[in-house]
């Protein structure tokens, strides 16, 4: 996470919304063989103190949950674009990377096999009512076996979170009417990811 405390002022009912929202991550772990590293779907809590995924079977994270549970981290990282200097519209100015970022750290374990095919329909439905008005998916639409044969070849896995890491570098640390300026060179630009979301959150950052 970015040192600059201007960027970490979002609460975190912001940060835990981000992360619900993008629902996608990096699930690091350290391991005997060195650091682990998977790249997952999964389902926080509305308070986001637990979080609930899956991992395929042959997953070297899952084969490491057999010894226990174990410290973890799953980053999701949001819009972000290069930053001109020639944008800020003052001189001396260097060029940057404004981006969002957010970090849950927690205890990673291994689910009953059980409890798979709740965490699969609590994902997918989640996703599913995001698509509305299309009728909404469940696995009742798969045919006699097909599933049962699919879950087989995963596994759940749930992380009690203990911290929440939020950086939202968008410019905080210059006057508004900088800032602002290379909030709209990057709105004009056609670099890095979600340069319109970027835009907007560096017109209105978190405070």
């Amino acid at each position: 996470m970015h040192p600059n405390s201007a960027y970490r002022k979002a609460e975190d009912a912001q940060n835990i919304a981000f992360a619900r929202d993008r629902a996608f991550g990096t699930l690091a772990i350290n391991a005997e063989s060195g650091p682990l590293i998977s790249h997952i779907p999964f389902q926080l809590s509305a308070d986001g103190t637990y979080l609930e995924a899956h991992l395929v079977r042959s997953n070297p994270i899952l084969r490491a949950l057999k010894d226990g549970p174990i410290d973890a981290v799953i980053a999701m990282s949001g819009a972000d674009a290069y930053i001109s200097p020639d944008w800020y519209g003052v001189s001396d100015q260097v060029p940057t990377w404004n981006y969002v970022a957010v970090h849950l750290r927690g205890t990673l374990r291994a689910l009953p096999q059980g409890d798979l095919q709740g965490v699969l329909e609590r994902l997918s439905g989640a996703m599913e009512e995001r698509l509305l008005p299309k009728p909404i998916w469940t696995m009742e639409k798969m045919g006699d076996g097909v599933a049962e044969k699919m879950m087989r070849m995963i596994a759940p896995i749930g992380m009690e979170v203990s911290g929440i890491d939020g950086t939202w570098k968008l410019g905080q640390n210059k006057p508004d009417e900088v800032r602002i300026g290379a909030a709209e060179g990057v709105a004009s630009s056609d670099l890095g990811a979600e340069t319109a979301t970027l835009a907007a959150l560096m017109k209105k950052p978190p405070c």
